[in-house]
């Protein structure tokens, strides 16, 4: 059965054809991948899924990194970065630490586990389906690709204190890398959907005249014979918006505020380096200086790019967004849609360095010998990514093409 489709890029509607195993389809006027084909998702999701959740189990009781300073070692554990932040007075940078690389990818995994059981044992759709929106919704905030480089560059940048001992936690991170991206490459979402709609949906939903409202959670679409602003989906229950409600109002107070940030996280240093006695306070920039300075240039040239370029390129651009919205460009709406596209994918990427310095305190902790303390910048630049990232997703990116196929004089939503 055919079955339309709201792009959630541009706003077009299409119908999808079935898909031979393998294919997949893409959107005629933005060319995004609408749908994919795979081969069992269910199955293989689930294997891949439970094999997750015990990699998560070991990486977080087996030792992590050692560092062995003046004839002592201290071994840390994966919590130990998040509770090191907390006792260094910043509690707020710690949440966010556990978060991303505890909480999320663990609820991540079995709310996945959870959903694909119960469809083999059949549960109440009550049962699954909130569930299962949660999948999609923790996905950018599941962040273990990302924190393993921090834990790379902090490896780095411990060798020149103290001998430095990789625990088996780190190469169950590492595993625990691929199989979620390998489960996010096999899962379908819109087979497991299908599977947890009502029967009879499709029948009622699309045939028929009358307006027509696509889901942005599970991308039902629906009939409206008289449209109303907020309604809710047959399908998963959520809310229906024809856009993202206040979109642009959102997203600009949010890249605002994440503009203002990014001053003090620049300029306020995000460590202090105390050895013998002695304090170094370092910014990230400072900090990118002494690796190029020791010789780690591409090491360099990756914290520079992904915690300094990548925050200025993405208020840029977010920036640049909002306005072609507000001028009603016509021009250049494809390209403007893989920006948003790329924005939205490489915001979580300048968590590299938070995730470093959270290793760094929970195990340079030797008195006057050695010991890293935590900045105020550390803050301030953490409020730069959560914000950015909040206000890609506030961004509606179909009111570009809204406002350069509507008249001049109608007001955008």
């Amino acid at each position: 059965m055919r079955r339309l489709r709201e792009c959630k890029l541009c706003g077009q509607f299409q119908a999808l054809p079935e898909l031979a195993p393998g294919a997949s389809a893409a959107c005629r006027r933005c060319g995004v991948t609408l749908s994919s084909h795979r081969t069992d998702p269910e199955g293989r999701a689930l294997a891949l899924a439970t094999t997750g959740v015990l990699l998560f189990i070991l990486a977080a009781t087996l030792p992590f990194m050692q560092l062995d300073l003046a004839g002592e070692g201290r071994r840390t554990t994966l919590a130990a970065g998040p509770v090191a932040l907390g006792e260094g007075g910043l509690w707020e940078v710690g949440v966010v630490v556990l978060a991303t690389t505890i909480l999320a990818p663990i609820a991540k995994l079995s709310a996945l586990i959870w959903v694909l059981v119960g469809l083999r044992l059949q549960l109440p759709r009550a049962w699954l389906v909130p569930v299962f929106r949660w999948v999609e919704e923790l996905t950018p905030w599941s962040m273990i690709e990302v924190f393993l480089l921090g834990v790379f560059v902090a490896y780095t940048k411990l060798t020149d204190l103290a001998p430095v001992h990789v625990g088996l936690a780190v190469y169950a991170l590492g595993a625990l890398m691929l199989v979620i991206a390998a489960m996010d490459t096999v899962l379908d979402h819109d087979v497991v959907w299908a599977r947890l709609e009502p029967s009879g949906l499709q029948a009622r939903c699309e045939p028929g005249p009358g307006r027509r409202i696509g889901c942005d959670d599970c991308g039902q679409v629906s009939r409206l014979s008289n449209f109303a602003r907020i309604l809710i989906c047959p399908r998963c229950g959520g809310q229906l918006h024809h856009r993202k409600t206040a979109s642009l109002q959102r997203s600009w107070a949010l890249l605002i505020a994440a503009a203002v940030f990014y001053v003090p996280a620049n300029t306020l240093p995000v460590l202090t380096a105390i050895q013998l006695g002695r304090g170094h306070p370092s910014t990230i920039l400072g900090g990118v200086s002494e690796l190029a300075a020791g010789g780690q240039w591409p090491l360099a040239a990756l914290v520079f790019v992904a915690s300094i370029a990548v925050p200025v390129l993405k208020l840029a651009s977010l920036a640049w967004l909002l306005i072609s919205v507000h001028l009603r460009r016509r021009r250049g709406l494809v390209e403007r849609t893989r920006l948003y596209r790329i924005v939205e994918a490489v915001g979580r990427w300048s968590m590299i360095d938070v995730f470093m310095i959270s290793i760094l305190t929970a195990l340079v902790q030797a008195g006057n010998l050695a010991t890293i303390i935590p900045g105020p910048g550390v803050l301030s630049f953490c409020a730069v990514v959560i914000l950015t990232m909040l206000a890609a997703g506030s961004f509606d990116p179909r009111l570009m093409w809204d406002a350069a196929s509507s008249d001049s004089d109608v007001p955008l939503p």
